[in-house]
């Protein structure tokens, strides 16, 4: 019996190694990865409340991002192996594998990423006018 416990406790033991290993050669992997997937502010805010339960609408007013763009952003991000995905009514939701701080990756506050939006809207429809009044 006692050779069945020295057993699984040397198992455990090389495990326990294992995932120390991996995690130290991953970490540089997986931050690069994030900082491909997940660039703006509002993609961000998106990523870190996938909690696989708030539903797009949610996320939408929470980040600015239209819900269409969150719906391609979670098959994007899940072709990438970062988020878990949860099936839901109608088709699935995204559940972040990670947290962004943990890798050094800021995310804005909710309200500073909705008014980064409407900045660039603004500044959007400003070069829009510009060019308008140039092809005039």
């Amino acid at each position: 019996m006692s050779e069945d416990k020295a057993s699984k406790d040397r198992v455990t033991e090389l495990l326990e190694e294992l995932v120390k290993w991996t995690k130290a050669t991953s970490i540089p992997k997986v931050r690069d990865l994030l900082e491909e997937l997940v660039q703006t502010p509002g993609e961000r805010i998106v990523y870190k409340f996938s909690d696989g339960k708030m539903a797009r609408k949610e996320l939408s007013e929470m980040s600015g991002i239209d819900e269409g763009d969150i719906s391609r952003d979670w098959k994007k991000w899940a072709r990438g192996g970062i988020p878990e995905q949860i099936p839901s009514q109608g088709g699935s939701r995204g559940k972040s594998l990670f947290s962004l701080e943990d890798f050094g990756i800021e995310v804005p506050s909710v309200p500073q990423a909705i008014g980064e939006k409407k900045d660039c809207k603004k500044e959007n429809e400003t070069d829009h006018q510009t060019v308008s009044k140039v092809k005039t």
